[in-house]
């Protein structure tokens, strides 16, 4: 077996690709091992479809379908030079060198590094927005990449002469929508901080193909209960208040239609024209449409247009013979109608950006480009085989061989070909009624089996794991009457006889069925389900569907009746209650809930995105990639996003694969079979604060850095135990190497000239760091006549507390990381000794946000670690999330000691502490922070940091000395933060006995302000 099917996830969702998998110029996954780095972009520009393939073809294509039409491969040249210089700009060490805006930094470090408490955002989805950042704040304006943006001018000249558009390709069930949120949140906050840049705005209109997307992108609304930007962690908890400034308005392109303002007949038209018969204007202005659609954003200039799944808007080809066909005609009226709204947005408010996203931004039919070439304007690409090595979405199969004598290629892999002239052709108000029974065509009815027998296999599986919904079935149809009849063989029908509706048939597949098969009575929940989704996106039912589905509508509005109240069923309109079934489907507790199977006239739109789709079959033309794409990746939306056992070469986990079986559609990828287990999804939990334990709210200070002013006469410094600094061959390397060839002698290699460097020369190099980078006068300038009281302090420090083990040297003090973290140790001796005699260390506060509270935590977590704070209610928070058995020991030890008033865990909390790592600027967060009655009182407490650690490295060492010398008696310097301290337990067998001695001596020597 290739290793594609073996393993065919290689890399993390959370890093860059590190490799990728082996395939042919014909897209063929090859029998070679994966190839080191990441696979580059390249994208495909169609040609005529040959007419006839006399060759038997077994085809696991990954971008093409040759029946369809053929294709070459051309490289994305302006894809791959972008991703080259984000890479080179991703990799640069100090935030300084970014060359970007503050605020921009604090929110690419949160996305990059933060702890996140739920999902963490994909790396595809940082590098999304880290190219749109790099254009904007990094590469415009400078000489070297003005080409970039003259191919992106062109390109935008020639298709849309009125925009500038930026495209992401982001493949199916990379989130989109979360790029979208990280997006707005990279604007806002900044144009709050500097609301009269020219690079950012507070105004974003998010257009949606359809009423299901408008109504799922709520989330970017910052207003929203369960906005992404909170719930996802997406912005750090000082920078929401501005966030807050943002005006977000969500709407569908079909706003943009002008609309009648008078709702009358041709009638009453004339009675109002009058015998002069004067025109009547009688549609909306340009303005008044704006104004329904954009709302409050129309008092803004300078807009950030947004459009998701973007590939259903542009302006066609000048020129260009139009497309004749239904659905050709259809597409174009559509993007006319998307992209003229936009550009009379553009007249009326100005426009800062438009950023697109969709997984295939391609033309499409109708456009006057050949169906499928790339939108000229993307970018960023991270495409379907990318997002698949990295587990992110679901492995589609399907058939590459069969049994069939009289066909090229696998029958049920372009099942169209061999059924379609036997297919109703028209609709179902032309086509009349249909008998499933003995009007049904056999190929059709053993690809359903087929597929269905499958389907029992999963179900069971699903239902013996205890996964709690059931797997989801997809049949995408061409035309209401393919899908009526599809619809009744599968679930069973009724029929007119004798002027009352009665039973027929119970349907074919039983776990699919809509009636019993003995009584012939329609059961109490639905199987199956029959839906329009895009009459339902656009809001209107015509009459042939409703007729086709009036049974369905009935049922389920009993059922919203049942669940809701009979009053919220009445309130709804047909289409609303499809609507939620449809986009409920594989939720629990929800109206689609139950739903096994669904039957789709026409495409089941973008919006759609159910994670539970196993099983997809196609009854339809599929002319292009670009449409099997689309309806494939409905399906391939992942179920669980727990990371497994196995880890790419750098020990990152991966996820573990999840498969789509697909039947019909001409879009060849896994062939070869795999076993899978199936798993439940771990069960979530809602950590949040509680608003009857209001009074235990804790509030910390934000301390951004610190400011230190020792005696300026005479520096002094004790060293003690916390200074000390090990250096050992795990911080600098190994300091012994053999070498050996294959004959004669070996010898070794170690680092022995750094014994050259003498102590006096490397006290001259750290006390030269120490000036420059902590003893610094009011104006920022390294204060060099100090260094002749800084060496004897050195030089004492290096003879006290450095020890050398493993065959390190003293020269590797010099080394620029282990030289940054001597100094800290060094310099928070200073500190300490100064403060003593008059010196002073204050803590700099954000001047956004000074303060984080415990009254906005709110995050859900899948770990099953938690303490449940309700009974000794001391916690404003209603679990404690443990990281380790020790944190949760610890609230256990903490909820029983009678001195604690109050605590909290630092989860979702957003209470950092600055420090350096080297020469790199860090933050870290604390493990607990209690308000403790140190004998003064609950009206002068204590607030306590503790830190609990078991093993110890430097890194740990420098944090918890950072904590010590500066954060602590930076605050309390401050005076209006009340009392802090800060505590470290590094035994977790006796945590209760260490933390009852720490308190016991913070009572006895007391802490003052």
């Amino acid at each position: 077996m290739k290793p594609f099917y073996t393993q065919p996830i290689l890399n993390s969702p959370y890093h860059a690709p590190t490799r990728h998998h082996a395939l042919g110029e014909d897209g063929h996954p090859l029998d070679l091992p994966p190839l080191r780095g990441r696979r580059r972009s390249r994208y495909m520009v169609p040609v005529p479809a040959a007419r006839r393939l006399k060759a038997r073809v077994e085809q696991a294509e990954l971008l093409l379908e040759e029946t369809a039409g053929s294709a070459r491969y051309n490289p994305s040249v302006i894809v791959n030079e972008i991703r080259s210089y984000v890479d080179e700009w991703r990799n640069l060490p100090h935030p300084s060198d970014w060359g970007v805006t503050p605020t921009t930094q604090r929110l690419l470090q949160h996305w990059r590094h933060y702890n996140f408490q739920n999902q963490r955002p994909f790396f595809c989805q940082v590098e999304a927005v880290e190219t749109v950042i790099w254009l904007l704040e990094v590469a415009r304006g400078k000489k070297q990449y003005a080409h970039i943006f003259r191919t992106l001018e062109s390109a935008n000249e020639e298709a849309n002469p009125e925009l500038f558009r930026l495209a992401l390709k982001l493949a199916t069930g990379a989130g989109k929508t979360t790029v979208m949120a990280m997006l707005i949140a990279w604007q806002a906050i900044n144009h709050a901080r500097q609301p009269n840049s020219s690079l950012f705005s507070r105004g974003f209109l998010i257009v949606a193909p359809g009423i299901t997307i408008k109504d799922r992108l709520r989330v970017l609304l910052p207003s929203d209960p369960e906005n992404y930007y909170r719930t996802r962690e997406l912005v750090p908890p000082e920078m929401l208040t501005e966030l807050g400034n943002a005006k977000v308005v969500v709407t569908n392109y079909h706003a943009f239609q002008m609309r009648e303002r008078l709702d009358t007949n041709k009638t009453g038209r004339a009675v109002l024209a009058g015998w002069r018969n004067e025109q009547l204007i009688t549609r909306e202005t340009e303005g008044e449409m704006l104004q329904r659609a954009c709302g409050e954003l129309l008092s803004l200039r300078n807009i950030v247009v947004i459009n998701d799944e973007a590939h259903h808007c542009y302006r066609e080809r000048p020129g260009a013979e139009a497309e004749k066909d239904e659905e050709a005609k259809e597409n174009r009226e559509a993007a006319r109608l998307w992209i003229s709204g936009i550009e009379a947005l553009k007249r009326k408010t100005g426009l800062r950006a438009v950023y697109d996203l969709s997984a295939t931004p391609f033309f499409l039919r109708g456009s006057g480009y050949e169906e499928g070439t790339l939108f000229p304007w993307v970018v960023s690409d991270f495409s379907l085989v990318d997002a698949i090595e990295c587990g992110i979405v679901k492995l589609p199969r399907v058939p590459v061989s069969d049994n069939a004598v009289n066909a090229d290629t696998p029958v049920f892999r372009n099942l169209w070909d061999h059924i379609g002239k036997k297919m109703p052709k028209k609709g179902a108000g032309k086509s009349g009624e249909l008998d499933p029974r003995n009007q049904f065509p056999d190929l059709l009815a053993t690809a359903l089996f087929s597929l269905y027998d499958h389907y029992q296999r999963e179900f069971a599986e699903w239902e013996r794991a205890g996964i709690g919904v059931p797997p989801v079935f997809i049949v995408v149809c061409n035309n209401t009457a393919t899908s009526r009849l599809v619809y009744e063989w599968i679930a069973g029908f009724e029929r007119e006889i004798e002027g009352e509706r009665r039973f027929v048939h119970a349907g074919h597949l039983e776990l699919f069925r809509n009636y019993d098969e003995h009584t012939g009575e329609p059961l109490p929940r639905m199987n199956t389900i029959l839906v329009d989704s895009h009459q339902i996106e656009a809001g209107t039912l015509d009459d042939a569907f409703k007729q086709v589905a009036a049974a369905e509508i009935d049922q389920f509005r009993r059922e919203k009746a049942e669940r809701e109240g009979a009053a919220s069923a009445g309130a709804v309109s047909d289409s609303e209650i499809l609507r939620e079934v449809m986009n409920t489907v594989g939720r629990k507790g929800r109206l689609g809930e139950h739903v096994r199977c669904v039957v789709s006239v026409s495409m089941l739109t973008e919006g759609w995105d159910a994670n539970t789709v196993t099983h997809i079959l196609g009854v339809r033309a599929f002319g292009t990639q670009l449409l099997c794409e689309q309806v494939v990746g409905r399906g391939l939306r992942r179920q669980s996003y727990e990371l497994g056992q196995d880890t790419d070469l750098d020990g990152n986990r991966l996820f573990e694969p999840e498969y789509a079986d697909i039947l019909g559609i001409p879009f060849d990828f896994a062939s070869e079979p795999v076993k899978v287990t199936k798993k439940p999804p771990k069960p979530v939990t809602r950590v949040h604060a509680v608003k009857e334990r209001a009074a235990l709210s804790i509030r910390i200070p934000r301390v951004a850095g610190y400011r230190v002013d020792l005696p300026p006469d005479r520096l002094v410094a004790e060293f003690g135990a916390e200074h000390r600094l090990r250096l050992t061959p795990e911080e600098v390397g190994p300091t012994q190497a053999r070498m050996e060839g294959l004959v004669g002698l070996g010898h070794d290699l170690s680092p022995d000239v750094l014994d050259e460097m003498r102590p006096a020369s490397v006290a001259t190099h750290l006390s030269k760091y120490l000036l420059e980078r902590y003893l610094l006068d009011g104006n920022g300038q390294p204060q060099y006549h100090l260094f002749g009281k800084l060496q004897p302090l050195v030089r004492r420090w290096l003879a006290e507390c450095v020890e050398l083990a493993g065959g390190t040297k003293l020269g590797m003090l010099t080394y620029a990381t282990v030289a940054s973290r001597a100094a800290a140790l060094i310099h928070s001796a200073l500190v300490q000794h100064g403060g003593a005699e008059g010196g002073a260390v204050k803590a700099v506060l954000d001047p956004y946000n000074p303060a984080v509270v415990t009254d906005h935590v709110q995050f859900i977590t899948s770990k099953t670690a938690l303490w449940d704070t309700a009974k000794a209610g001391k916690c404003h928070i209603n679990y404690v999330v443990g990281d380790s058995d020790w944190e949760l020991e610890f609230a256990r030890v903490v909820e029983d000691h009678p001195q604690t008033l109050a605590y909290v865990k630092n989860q979702a909390l957003g209470f950092e502490v600055p420090y350096l790592a080297g020469t790199e600027a860090r933050r870290y967060l604390p493990d607990f922070v209690v308000r403790v009655d140190d004998g003064r009182g609950p009206d002068d407490p204590l607030m306590l940091v503790v830190e609990i650690k078991g093993e110890r490295d430097i890194d740990d060492q420098v944090k918890a000395e950072t904590m010590r010398t500066l954060w602590v008696p930076g605050v309390n310097n401050l005076g209006d933060w009340g009392r802090w301290g800060f505590v470290e337990l590094r035994d977790p067998w006796n945590m209760a006995k260490d933390y009852a001695a720490e308190l016991e001596q913070i009572a006895h020597g007391g802490i003052d302000v």
